[in-house]
């Protein structure tokens, strides 16, 4: 009995470690590759979106937007953000292979003034198991099928022929 309570603690403690010690790397055509934790992401600025997820209920979602990393990286953004850089894409990358793109100029507050967030909370709790510990929420998109959940890597390119 005790051997199986201990393996069960064990694999609580490691499942519980293995979320909080998640990175998310940020690579590809940025000047500073990152590898950002949690305690990376809280210290950045935050921002909150009132959003409805498939469930069609809202929900307040709170998180980084994409664009402060992206800076953060060095990506071409903002005035810079023209010619060829505008075939530039950031694709994001799930831990289970799911992926989804977006072009730099709609995330970019030069172009648009919705702002995508990488979300660790909803409703003033963490993202729940299999939905974090980050997520990229869009607000305004009639699906959210680029709603990633588990995000592991941001991925600048250009796109090519």
């Amino acid at each position: 009995m005790l051997y199986k309570l201990t393996a069960c603690l064990l694999i609580t403690i490691f499942a519980a470690t293995a979320a909080f010690a998640q990175t998310i790397s940020v690579e590809g055509e940025v000047t500073h590759p990152l590898k950002l934790g949690a305690a990376d992401i809280s210290k950045m600025q935050r921002t909150e979106v009132t959003a409805a997820d498939r469930d069609g209920k809202p929900h307040r979602y709170s998180g980084v937007p994409v664009t402060t990393i992206l800076q953060q990286a060095g990506v071409t953004l903002g005035a810079q953000l023209k010619g060829e850089n505008m075939s530039k894409y950031l694709l994001v990358k799930s831990g289970d292979g799911y992926e989804v793109l977006f072009s730099l100029a709609e995330l970019d507050s030069a172009f648009t003034d919705r702002v995508i967030i990488l979300a660790d909370q909803v409703d003033g709790q963490p993202l729940p198991d299999g939905k974090g510990p980050f997520r990229i929420v869009v607000p305004g998109e009639k699906k959210p099928a680029r709603w990633i959940w588990e995000v592991t890597t941001m991925t600048v390119r250009f796109a090519k022929d």
